[in-house]
């Protein structure tokens, strides 16, 4: 004859109780303090979001000039990379200077589609510039299908303090590289152009003209 699992039938009972207990802890908790709310009066009210939060790509600018100070250098790598294939990049024909004051090429065309895009980070991950980040942004809903959600490298450019804004942490360490790379390019132009005046000045002077 088959016997009955008091002591599982006990269990399962305490479960359901438990449960209950933290939702009504919550829901009477709601009336006293706001760390017990679950839901906010959107679009009225609205969470911060995380930090780690992630929606669509943007291209990273230093300064106040967009165009001027864009970080990327139309490597493709992200166009390369991309599992959807949403990007596409062509590069320019003549060059600008960067951060560093190297001469860089830049994306005369860069262009997201964000319908395609699946928010998986690869171009974030790959890029060795630092030049595109994940944005926090959501509300992007439009009734025009196809351009609307095309975003063209004017849309997509934004400023490294909106960058710092949402990303604090991952943007101090992108700044610190940067700092290093520049810091470096800085020392090495310099020592060059030392070398440089040293070797003029030891080079003999020519002969006078009788």
């Amino acid at each position: 004859m088959g016997t009955l699992n008091i002591k599982g039938t006990e269990m399962l009972g305490e479960q359901i109780i438990k449960g209950m207990a933290v939702t009504a802890r919550n829901f009477f908790g709601s009336y006293v303090s706001k760390e017990r709310l679950t839901t906010v009066q959107y679009p009225e009210e609205r969470l911060t979001p995380k930090e780690n939060t992630r929606q669509f790509p943007f291209l990273v600018y230093d300064g106040d000039d967009w165009e001027k100070g864009l970080r990327c250098v139309a490597c493709q790598i992200c166009e390369k990379e991309c599992p959807p294939q949403c990007i596409y990049i062509v590069k320019s024909k003549d060059k600008k200077p960067d951060y560093k004051g190297q001469s860089q090429l830049y994306p005369a065309t860069f262009d997201i589609d964000i319908s395609v895009c699946m928010s998986c980070q690869i171009c974030v991950e790959v890029c060795p510039f630092d030049a595109i980040k994940m944005d926090t942004e959501f509300e992007l809903s439009t009734d025009d299908r196809f351009g609307g959600l095309l975003f063209t490298k004017d849309k997509l450019s934004k400023s490294n303090a909106h960058y710092q804004k949402i990303h604090p942490h991952d943007a101090a360490d992108s700044d610190a590289v940067i700092a290093g790379e520049k810091a470096k390019a800085e020392a090495k132009a310099k020592a060059a152009a030392e070398a440089k005046a040293k070797a003029a000045a030891a080079a003999p002077a020519p002969p006078a003209n009788p």
